[in-house]
Protein backbone atom coordinates (compact mmCIF):
# COMPACT_ATOMS: atom_id res chain seq x y z
CA UNK A 1 0.00 0.00 0.00
CA UNK A 2 1.41 3.52 -0.67
CA UNK A 3 -0.02 4.68 2.66
CA UNK A 4 1.89 3.00 5.22
CA UNK A 5 0.02 3.03 8.22
CA UNK A 6 1.78 4.96 11.09
CA UNK A 7 1.78 4.73 14.78
CA UNK A 8 2.93 7.10 18.13
CA UNK A 9 5.21 5.80 20.35
CA UNK A 10 3.79 6.06 23.49
CA UNK A 11 0.54 7.15 24.20
CA UNK A 12 -0.99 10.81 24.45
CA UNK A 13 0.22 11.93 27.54
CA UNK A 14 3.29 9.75 27.85
CA UNK A 15 1.00 7.70 30.86
CA UNK A 16 1.57 3.87 30.42
CA UNK A 17 -0.97 1.85 27.88
CA UNK A 18 -3.81 -0.06 29.33
CA UNK A 19 -3.14 -3.95 29.85
CA UNK A 20 -3.72 -5.82 26.72
CA UNK A 21 -6.06 -8.07 29.24
CA UNK A 22 -8.01 -4.89 30.27
CA UNK A 23 -8.74 -3.82 26.58
CA UNK A 24 -9.49 -7.61 25.34
CA UNK A 25 -11.50 -7.72 28.80
CA UNK A 26 -13.53 -4.54 28.04
CA UNK A 27 -14.32 -5.09 23.95
CA UNK A 28 -15.51 -8.54 24.72
CA UNK A 29 -17.84 -6.65 27.30
CA UNK A 30 -19.17 -4.22 24.82
CA UNK A 31 -19.75 -6.73 22.00
CA UNK A 32 -21.69 -9.12 24.22
CA UNK A 33 -23.47 -6.17 25.42
CA UNK A 34 -24.49 -5.06 22.24
CA UNK A 35 -25.46 -8.70 20.68
CA UNK A 36 -27.85 -8.81 23.89
CA UNK A 37 -29.87 -6.16 21.51
CA UNK A 38 -30.89 -9.28 19.33
CA UNK A 39 -32.57 -11.59 21.47
CA UNK A 40 -33.11 -8.21 24.44
CA UNK A 41 -37.20 -8.51 22.84
CA UNK A 42 -37.72 -11.90 22.15
CA UNK A 43 -39.60 -12.73 25.51
CA UNK A 44 -42.29 -10.01 24.99
CA UNK A 45 -42.94 -9.95 21.16
CA UNK A 46 -46.07 -12.18 21.95
CA UNK A 47 -47.28 -9.32 24.19
CA UNK A 48 -45.97 -6.56 22.51
CA UNK A 49 -49.20 -5.88 20.30
CA UNK A 50 -51.03 -5.30 23.97
CA UNK A 51 -48.62 -3.58 25.45
CA UNK A 52 -47.98 -0.74 23.01
CA UNK A 53 -51.71 -1.06 21.55
CA UNK A 54 -50.88 -2.22 18.13
CA UNK A 55 -51.39 -5.08 15.42
CA UNK A 56 -48.75 -7.77 15.31
CA UNK A 57 -47.54 -6.98 12.16
CA UNK A 58 -46.62 -3.54 13.42
CA UNK A 59 -45.00 -3.87 16.32
CA UNK A 60 -42.98 -7.16 14.22
CA UNK A 61 -41.34 -4.14 13.03
CA UNK A 62 -39.53 -3.92 17.01
CA UNK A 63 -37.42 -6.60 15.82
CA UNK A 64 -36.99 -5.83 11.78
CA UNK A 65 -36.46 -2.12 12.53
CA UNK A 66 -32.93 -3.47 14.67
CA UNK A 67 -31.73 -5.93 11.68
CA UNK A 68 -32.16 -3.11 9.31
CA UNK A 69 -30.40 -0.42 10.93
CA UNK A 70 -27.43 -2.99 12.23
CA UNK A 71 -27.18 -3.86 8.34
CA UNK A 72 -26.69 -0.25 7.24
CA UNK A 73 -24.62 0.57 10.67
CA UNK A 74 -22.20 -2.20 10.42
CA UNK A 75 -20.45 -1.21 6.92
CA UNK A 76 -20.65 2.59 7.82
CA UNK A 77 -19.22 2.87 11.39
CA UNK A 78 -16.11 0.27 10.27
CA UNK A 79 -15.54 2.65 7.15
CA UNK A 80 -15.94 5.70 9.77
CA UNK A 81 -13.51 4.06 12.05
CA UNK A 82 -11.05 3.39 9.47
CA UNK A 83 -10.66 7.54 8.73
CA UNK A 84 -11.32 9.19 12.04
CA UNK A 85 -10.45 6.70 14.64
CA UNK A 86 -11.71 3.39 15.79
CA UNK A 87 -12.48 3.96 19.54
CA UNK A 88 -14.67 7.68 18.52
CA UNK A 89 -16.53 5.51 16.53
CA UNK A 90 -16.47 2.67 19.01
CA UNK A 91 -17.73 5.35 21.42
CA UNK A 92 -20.19 6.61 18.94
CA UNK A 93 -21.88 3.25 18.72
CA UNK A 94 -21.85 2.46 23.14
CA UNK A 95 -23.88 6.09 23.15
CA UNK A 96 -26.48 5.32 20.39
CA UNK A 97 -26.98 1.96 22.03
CA UNK A 98 -27.81 3.81 25.62
CA UNK A 99 -29.72 6.06 23.90
CA UNK A 100 -31.54 3.70 22.08
CA UNK A 101 -32.23 1.77 25.42
CA UNK A 102 -33.42 4.49 27.21
CA UNK A 103 -36.07 6.08 24.53
CA UNK A 104 -37.62 1.97 24.59
CA UNK A 105 -37.35 2.33 28.24
CA UNK A 106 -39.79 5.38 28.67
CA UNK A 107 -41.95 4.33 25.38
CA UNK A 108 -45.23 3.58 26.17
CA UNK A 109 -46.24 3.47 22.11
CA UNK A 110 -45.50 1.73 19.07
CA UNK A 111 -43.02 4.88 17.41
CA UNK A 112 -40.78 5.77 20.08
CA UNK A 113 -39.98 1.97 20.61
CA UNK A 114 -39.54 1.41 17.28
CA UNK A 115 -36.66 4.60 17.02
CA UNK A 116 -34.94 3.02 20.09
CA UNK A 117 -34.89 -0.38 18.81
CA UNK A 118 -33.25 1.62 15.13
CA UNK A 119 -30.48 3.27 17.87
CA UNK A 120 -29.54 -0.04 19.51
CA UNK A 121 -29.34 -1.45 15.87
CA UNK A 122 -27.28 1.34 14.69
CA UNK A 123 -24.78 0.26 18.00
CA UNK A 124 -23.96 -2.70 15.91
CA UNK A 125 -20.52 -2.07 14.67
CA UNK A 126 -19.06 -2.54 17.84
CA UNK A 127 -18.20 -6.13 17.47
CA UNK A 128 -15.72 -5.24 14.31
CA UNK A 129 -14.58 -1.93 15.21
CA UNK A 130 -13.56 -4.15 18.58
CA UNK A 131 -11.58 -6.54 16.21
CA UNK A 132 -9.61 -3.65 14.78
CA UNK A 133 -8.64 -2.24 17.62
CA UNK A 134 -6.46 -5.64 18.61
CA UNK A 135 -5.28 -6.23 15.60
CA UNK A 136 -4.08 -2.09 16.04
CA UNK A 137 -3.05 -2.72 19.56
CA UNK A 138 -2.41 -5.51 21.07
CA UNK A 139 0.60 -7.39 20.68
CA UNK A 140 1.09 -10.53 17.82
CA UNK A 141 0.89 -13.54 20.77
CA UNK A 142 -2.16 -12.08 21.83
CA UNK A 143 -3.70 -11.42 19.02
CA UNK A 144 -5.40 -14.75 17.78
CA UNK A 145 -7.74 -15.40 21.10
CA UNK A 146 -8.49 -12.08 21.68
CA UNK A 147 -9.68 -11.57 17.99
CA UNK A 148 -11.74 -14.92 18.29
CA UNK A 149 -13.41 -14.02 21.72
CA UNK A 150 -14.43 -10.59 19.88
CA UNK A 151 -15.71 -12.27 17.23
CA UNK A 152 -17.85 -14.83 19.25
CA UNK A 153 -19.21 -12.65 21.31
CA UNK A 154 -21.73 -12.24 18.29
CA UNK A 155 -23.06 -15.01 19.10
CA UNK A 156 -22.20 -15.23 23.10
CA UNK A 157 -24.42 -12.73 23.65
CA UNK A 158 -27.16 -14.10 21.75
CA UNK A 159 -27.42 -17.28 23.56
CA UNK A 160 -26.78 -15.51 27.38
CA UNK A 161 -29.21 -12.74 26.52
CA UNK A 162 -32.49 -14.82 26.26
CA UNK A 163 -32.32 -16.34 29.79
CA UNK A 164 -31.53 -13.24 31.49
CA UNK A 165 -34.24 -11.30 29.39
CA UNK A 166 -36.86 -14.13 30.22
CA UNK A 167 -36.16 -13.70 33.98
CA UNK A 168 -36.32 -10.05 33.69
CA UNK A 169 -39.39 -10.40 31.62
CA UNK A 170 -41.27 -13.01 34.16
CA UNK A 171 -40.60 -10.91 37.29
CA UNK A 172 -40.25 -7.32 36.28
CA UNK A 173 -42.07 -4.80 34.15
CA UNK A 174 -41.30 -4.92 30.51
CA UNK A 175 -39.51 -1.69 30.33
CA UNK A 176 -36.87 -2.66 33.11
CA UNK A 177 -35.35 -5.04 30.09
CA UNK A 178 -34.39 -1.92 28.39
CA UNK A 179 -33.12 0.34 31.93
CA UNK A 180 -30.74 -2.55 32.43
CA UNK A 181 -29.44 -2.63 28.92
CA UNK A 182 -28.98 1.11 29.29
CA UNK A 183 -26.90 0.27 32.56
CA UNK A 184 -25.29 -1.96 30.72
CA UNK A 185 -24.02 0.40 27.96
CA UNK A 186 -23.39 2.75 30.47
CA UNK A 187 -20.77 0.39 32.10
CA UNK A 188 -19.46 -0.47 28.58
CA UNK A 189 -19.03 3.44 27.74
CA UNK A 190 -17.05 4.31 30.68
CA UNK A 191 -15.00 1.39 30.49
CA UNK A 192 -13.87 2.22 27.07
CA UNK A 193 -12.93 5.72 27.59
CA UNK A 194 -10.88 4.29 30.74
CA UNK A 195 -9.25 1.24 29.08
CA UNK A 196 -9.46 1.19 25.16
CA UNK A 197 -6.81 3.38 23.53
CA UNK A 198 -7.13 5.21 20.00
CA UNK A 199 -5.90 3.84 17.36
CA UNK A 200 -3.18 5.63 15.20
CA UNK A 201 -3.92 3.48 12.11
CA UNK A 202 -6.04 5.68 10.03
CA UNK A 203 -6.62 6.51 6.53
CA UNK A 204 -8.11 9.89 6.46
CA UNK A 205 -9.72 11.38 3.65
CA UNK A 206 -13.35 11.84 2.55
CA UNK A 207 -16.49 9.88 3.22
CA UNK A 208 -18.36 8.18 0.71
CA UNK A 209 -21.82 9.91 0.83
CA UNK A 210 -23.06 8.39 -1.99
CA UNK A 211 -21.74 5.04 -1.56
CA UNK A 212 -23.32 4.62 2.05
CA UNK A 213 -26.44 6.01 0.79
CA UNK A 214 -26.63 4.01 -1.95
CA UNK A 215 -25.60 0.83 0.06
CA UNK A 216 -27.96 1.29 2.83
CA UNK A 217 -30.70 1.25 0.21
CA UNK A 218 -29.74 -1.55 -1.51
CA UNK A 219 -29.38 -3.75 1.94
CA UNK A 220 -32.46 -1.94 3.15
CA UNK A 221 -34.71 -3.65 0.04
CA UNK A 222 -32.80 -6.91 -0.03
CA UNK A 223 -33.09 -7.55 4.25
CA UNK A 224 -37.02 -6.11 4.27
CA UNK A 225 -37.85 -8.56 1.75
CA UNK A 226 -36.13 -11.58 3.07
CA UNK A 227 -37.09 -10.85 6.45
CA UNK A 228 -40.83 -9.89 5.62
CA UNK A 229 -41.52 -12.10 2.66
CA UNK A 230 -43.02 -14.37 4.31
CA UNK A 231 -46.28 -12.01 5.94
CA UNK A 232 -46.54 -10.65 2.40
CA UNK A 233 -46.31 -13.36 0.25
CA UNK A 234 -43.14 -14.60 -1.79
CA UNK A 235 -44.74 -13.71 -4.78
CA UNK A 236 -46.64 -10.58 -3.92
CA UNK A 237 -45.40 -7.50 -5.80
CA UNK A 238 -43.92 -5.46 -2.78
CA UNK A 239 -41.22 -8.53 -2.19
CA UNK A 240 -40.50 -9.24 -5.44
CA UNK A 241 -40.20 -5.45 -6.51
CA UNK A 242 -37.80 -5.22 -3.27
CA UNK A 243 -35.68 -8.10 -4.54
CA UNK A 244 -35.97 -6.42 -7.77
CA UNK A 245 -34.77 -2.52 -6.20
CA UNK A 246 -32.54 -4.83 -4.50
CA UNK A 247 -30.22 -6.14 -7.22
CA UNK A 248 -30.48 -2.60 -9.16
CA UNK A 249 -29.54 -0.50 -6.55
CA UNK A 250 -26.47 -2.84 -5.15
CA UNK A 251 -25.78 -3.27 -8.81
CA UNK A 252 -25.47 0.97 -9.52
CA UNK A 253 -23.60 0.92 -6.33
CA UNK A 254 -20.83 -1.61 -7.35
CA UNK A 255 -20.44 0.97 -10.32
CA UNK A 256 -19.83 3.46 -8.62
CA UNK A 257 -17.14 1.65 -5.61
CA UNK A 258 -15.38 1.07 -8.42
CA UNK A 259 -14.90 4.17 -10.04
CA UNK A 260 -14.69 6.73 -7.25
CA UNK A 261 -11.03 7.33 -5.40
CA UNK A 262 -12.51 6.67 -1.58
CA UNK A 263 -15.16 4.22 -1.74
CA UNK A 264 -17.35 3.11 1.58
CA UNK A 265 -16.18 -0.34 0.54
CA UNK A 266 -12.79 -0.81 -1.81
CA UNK A 267 -14.75 -3.92 -3.54
CA UNK A 268 -11.34 -4.54 -4.98
CA UNK A 269 -10.02 -5.62 -1.81
CA UNK A 270 -12.97 -7.14 -1.01
CA UNK A 271 -12.72 -9.26 -4.20
CA UNK A 272 -9.48 -10.76 -3.29
CA UNK A 273 -9.57 -14.77 -3.08
CA UNK A 274 -9.21 -15.21 0.73
CA UNK A 275 -11.57 -12.38 1.54
CA UNK A 276 -14.09 -13.13 -0.91
CA UNK A 277 -14.59 -16.34 0.00
CA UNK A 278 -14.28 -16.18 3.51
CA UNK A 279 -17.39 -13.85 3.54
CA UNK A 280 -19.46 -16.20 1.08
CA UNK A 281 -18.03 -18.99 3.75
CA UNK A 282 -20.01 -16.38 6.58
CA UNK A 283 -23.34 -16.65 4.95
CA UNK A 284 -23.08 -19.99 5.48
CA UNK A 285 -22.39 -19.99 8.68
CA UNK A 286 -23.94 -17.30 10.02
CA UNK A 287 -27.52 -19.27 8.21
CA UNK A 288 -26.25 -22.38 9.94
CA UNK A 289 -25.67 -20.87 13.63
CA UNK A 290 -29.15 -19.07 13.63
CA UNK A 291 -31.51 -22.52 12.85
CA UNK A 292 -30.87 -23.70 16.01
CA UNK A 293 -31.81 -20.77 17.64
CA UNK A 294 -35.04 -21.19 15.59
CA UNK A 295 -35.39 -24.59 16.33
CA UNK A 296 -34.59 -25.36 19.90
CA UNK A 297 -36.64 -22.51 22.04
CA UNK A 298 -39.51 -23.36 19.65
CA UNK A 299 -39.60 -27.55 20.30
CA UNK A 300 -38.92 -26.64 24.35
CA UNK A 301 -41.67 -24.73 24.86
CA UNK A 302 -44.51 -26.11 22.35
CA UNK A 303 -47.08 -28.12 24.12
CA UNK A 304 -46.13 -31.57 25.53
CA UNK A 305 -49.67 -32.88 23.79
CA UNK A 306 -47.79 -32.31 20.51
CA UNK A 307 -45.82 -35.64 21.12
CA UNK A 308 -42.65 -34.00 20.16
CA UNK A 309 -43.02 -30.60 22.56
CA UNK A 310 -41.65 -30.50 26.17
CA UNK A 311 -44.12 -27.75 27.76
CA UNK A 312 -41.51 -25.70 29.27
CA UNK A 313 -41.52 -21.95 29.93
CA UNK A 314 -39.33 -19.57 27.88
CA UNK A 315 -37.11 -18.95 31.13
CA UNK A 316 -36.00 -22.67 30.70
CA UNK A 317 -35.45 -22.42 27.00
CA UNK A 318 -33.46 -19.95 27.52
CA UNK A 319 -31.25 -21.09 29.84
CA UNK A 320 -30.95 -24.42 27.22
CA UNK A 321 -29.41 -22.33 25.69
CA UNK A 322 -27.11 -19.85 27.62
CA UNK A 323 -24.24 -22.87 27.81
CA UNK A 324 -23.59 -22.50 24.58
CA UNK A 325 -22.50 -19.17 24.66
CA UNK A 326 -20.27 -20.49 27.67
CA UNK A 327 -19.30 -22.87 25.12
CA UNK A 328 -18.42 -19.97 22.80
CA UNK A 329 -16.30 -18.37 24.68
CA UNK A 330 -14.47 -21.46 26.05
CA UNK A 331 -13.34 -22.29 22.46
CA UNK A 332 -12.11 -19.29 21.65
CA UNK A 333 -8.56 -19.74 22.67
CA UNK A 334 -8.64 -23.33 21.68
CA UNK A 335 -9.81 -21.67 18.10
CA UNK A 336 -6.91 -19.61 17.90
CA UNK A 337 -4.20 -22.01 18.96
CA UNK A 338 -5.10 -24.14 15.87
CA UNK A 339 -5.40 -20.98 13.69
CA UNK A 340 -1.52 -20.47 15.03
CA UNK A 341 -0.50 -24.45 14.17
CA UNK A 342 -2.83 -25.21 11.06
CA UNK A 343 -3.89 -22.03 9.88
CA UNK A 344 -7.21 -20.23 10.00
CA UNK A 345 -8.48 -22.21 7.07
CA UNK A 346 -8.32 -25.45 9.17
CA UNK A 347 -10.26 -23.73 12.03
CA UNK A 348 -13.25 -22.49 9.94
CA UNK A 349 -13.96 -26.03 8.11
CA UNK A 350 -13.45 -27.75 11.92
CA UNK A 351 -16.04 -25.41 13.26
CA UNK A 352 -18.54 -26.00 10.31
CA UNK A 353 -17.95 -29.45 10.45
CA UNK A 354 -18.64 -29.56 14.10
CA UNK A 355 -21.91 -27.54 13.66
CA UNK A 356 -22.97 -29.85 10.97
CA UNK A 357 -22.79 -32.84 13.41
CA UNK A 358 -24.55 -30.89 15.94
CA UNK A 359 -27.69 -30.47 13.86
CA UNK A 360 -27.37 -34.47 12.91
CA UNK A 361 -26.78 -35.12 16.31
CA UNK A 362 -30.48 -33.33 16.95
CA UNK A 363 -32.41 -34.88 14.64
CA UNK A 364 -31.99 -38.12 16.24
CA UNK A 365 -32.33 -36.75 20.04
CA UNK A 366 -34.82 -34.34 20.79
CA UNK A 367 -37.04 -35.85 22.96
CA UNK A 368 -35.25 -34.77 26.48
CA UNK A 369 -34.20 -31.22 27.80
CA UNK A 370 -30.13 -32.63 28.00
CA UNK A 371 -30.51 -33.58 24.04
CA UNK A 372 -31.21 -29.77 23.58
CA UNK A 373 -28.14 -28.59 26.45
CA UNK A 374 -25.57 -31.59 24.32
CA UNK A 375 -26.73 -29.99 21.24
CA UNK A 376 -26.87 -26.78 21.74
CA UNK A 377 -23.37 -26.92 23.40
CA UNK A 378 -22.07 -29.00 20.11
CA UNK A 379 -23.25 -26.16 17.76
CA UNK A 380 -22.14 -23.60 19.91
CA UNK A 381 -18.38 -25.20 20.30
CA UNK A 382 -18.41 -25.26 16.31
CA UNK A 383 -19.40 -21.75 15.48
CA UNK A 384 -17.11 -20.43 18.71
CA UNK A 385 -14.55 -21.99 16.28
CA UNK A 386 -15.70 -20.67 13.19
CA UNK A 387 -16.53 -17.51 13.62
CA UNK A 388 -13.20 -17.23 15.86
CA UNK A 389 -11.39 -17.92 12.62
CA UNK A 390 -13.02 -15.60 10.21
CA UNK A 391 -10.84 -12.13 12.20
CA UNK A 392 -7.85 -13.97 10.88
CA UNK A 393 -8.57 -14.83 7.89
CA UNK A 394 -9.84 -11.25 6.27
CA UNK A 395 -7.69 -9.60 8.62
CA UNK A 396 -4.49 -11.21 6.86
CA UNK A 397 -5.78 -10.19 3.25
CA UNK A 398 -6.01 -6.59 3.75
CA UNK A 399 -3.83 -3.88 4.88
CA UNK A 400 -4.20 -2.58 8.65
CA UNK A 401 -5.75 0.71 7.03
CA UNK A 402 -8.86 -1.18 6.00
CA UNK A 403 -8.97 -3.62 9.11
CA UNK A 404 -12.77 -2.29 10.47
CA UNK A 405 -14.13 -2.15 6.95
CA UNK A 406 -13.21 -5.21 6.37
CA UNK A 407 -14.42 -6.34 9.00
CA UNK A 408 -17.79 -4.59 9.00
CA UNK A 409 -18.55 -6.33 6.30
CA UNK A 410 -17.35 -9.93 7.17
CA UNK A 411 -19.67 -9.34 10.18
CA UNK A 412 -22.41 -7.82 7.50
CA UNK A 413 -22.07 -10.82 5.89
CA UNK A 414 -23.32 -13.14 9.06
CA UNK A 415 -26.07 -11.03 9.67
CA UNK A 416 -27.32 -11.85 5.69
CA UNK A 417 -26.82 -15.71 6.55
CA UNK A 418 -28.72 -15.30 9.92
CA UNK A 419 -31.31 -13.56 8.26
CA UNK A 420 -32.12 -15.92 5.14
CA UNK A 421 -31.75 -18.88 8.08
CA UNK A 422 -34.52 -16.97 9.79
CA UNK A 423 -36.91 -16.49 6.47
CA UNK A 424 -36.37 -19.88 5.34
CA UNK A 425 -37.12 -21.79 8.33
CA UNK A 426 -40.28 -19.59 8.35
CA UNK A 427 -41.04 -20.96 5.26
CA UNK A 428 -40.64 -24.47 6.31
CA UNK A 429 -42.09 -24.54 9.48
CA UNK A 430 -45.31 -22.70 8.40
CA UNK A 431 -45.78 -25.32 5.76
CA UNK A 432 -45.10 -27.95 7.83
CA UNK A 433 -47.69 -27.96 10.35
CA UNK A 434 -50.26 -30.37 12.88
CA UNK A 435 -53.34 -29.52 14.01
CA UNK A 436 -53.75 -28.96 18.05
CA UNK A 437 -56.67 -28.14 19.30
CA UNK A 438 -57.89 -26.24 15.90
CA UNK A 439 -54.45 -24.18 15.88
CA UNK A 440 -51.58 -24.88 13.30
CA UNK A 441 -48.33 -26.00 14.72
CA UNK A 442 -45.32 -26.84 13.25
CA UNK A 443 -44.97 -30.45 12.59
CA UNK A 444 -42.06 -32.66 14.45
CA UNK A 445 -40.88 -33.25 10.74
CA UNK A 446 -40.46 -29.41 10.24
CA UNK A 447 -38.12 -28.85 12.96
CA UNK A 448 -36.32 -32.11 11.61
CA UNK A 449 -35.98 -30.26 7.67
CA UNK A 450 -35.18 -27.29 9.63
CA UNK A 451 -32.58 -29.04 11.27
CA UNK A 452 -31.22 -31.11 8.13
CA UNK A 453 -31.07 -27.50 6.56
CA UNK A 454 -29.09 -25.70 9.21
CA UNK A 455 -26.96 -29.05 8.89
CA UNK A 456 -26.58 -28.55 4.83
CA UNK A 457 -25.62 -24.85 5.26
CA UNK A 458 -22.89 -25.92 7.18
CA UNK A 459 -21.36 -28.63 5.10
CA UNK A 460 -21.94 -25.87 2.20
CA UNK A 461 -19.50 -23.81 4.12
CA UNK A 462 -17.31 -26.15 4.25
CA UNK A 463 -17.04 -26.94 0.74
CA UNK A 464 -16.81 -22.87 0.64
CA UNK A 465 -14.23 -22.89 3.02
CA UNK A 466 -11.79 -25.36 0.80
CA UNK A 467 -11.12 -22.58 -1.66
CA UNK A 468 -9.71 -20.66 0.44
CA UNK A 469 -6.06 -19.84 0.04
CA UNK A 470 -3.46 -22.37 1.14
CA UNK A 471 -2.54 -20.61 4.72
CA UNK A 472 1.13 -20.36 5.61
CA UNK A 473 1.98 -19.09 9.08
CA UNK A 474 4.53 -15.79 10.00
CA UNK A 475 7.25 -15.56 12.29
CA UNK A 476 4.94 -13.60 14.59
CA UNK A 477 2.93 -16.85 14.58
CA UNK A 478 -0.27 -15.22 13.17
CA UNK A 479 -1.21 -17.70 10.51
CA UNK A 480 -1.37 -14.93 6.72
CA UNK A 481 -2.14 -15.82 3.21
CA UNK A 482 1.20 -17.10 1.41
CA UNK A 483 1.96 -13.47 -0.14
CA UNK A 484 0.28 -11.64 2.36
CA UNK A 485 3.01 -11.93 4.95
CA UNK A 486 5.13 -9.17 4.35
CA UNK A 487 1.33 -6.69 4.66
CA UNK A 488 0.33 -8.22 7.88
CA UNK A 489 4.45 -7.88 9.66
CA UNK A 490 3.73 -4.53 9.07
CA UNK A 491 0.51 -3.85 10.57
CA UNK A 492 0.71 -6.26 13.37
CA UNK A 493 2.08 -4.39 16.67
CA UNK A 494 5.29 -6.15 17.51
Amino acid sequence: MSDAPTRTAEPAGGSAPPSSNAVVAVLAFAGIVVSLMQTLVIPIVPELPRLLDAPASDTAWAVTATLLAAAVATPVMGRLGDMSGKRRMLLVSVVLLVSGSVVCALSESLVPMIAGRVLQGLASGVIPLGISIMRDELPAERLGSATALMSASLGIGGALGLPAAALIADNFDWHVLFWTSAGMGVVALVCVLLFVPESTVRTGGRFDLVGGVGMAAGLVCLLLAVSKGADWGWGSGTTLGLFAAAVVVLAAWGWWELRTEQPLVDLRTTARCQVLVTNLASIAVGFAMFAMSLVIPQILQLPAQTGYGLGKSMLVAGLCMAPSGLVMMATAPVSAALSRSKGPKVTLMVGVLVVAAGYSLNIVLMSEVWHFILVACVIGAGVGFGYGSMPALIMSAVPASETAAANSLNTLMRSLGTSTASAVAGVILAQMTTNLGGYALPSENAFKVVLAVGAGAALLAFVVASFIPRQGVAAAGEPVAEGAAEQVGATVKS
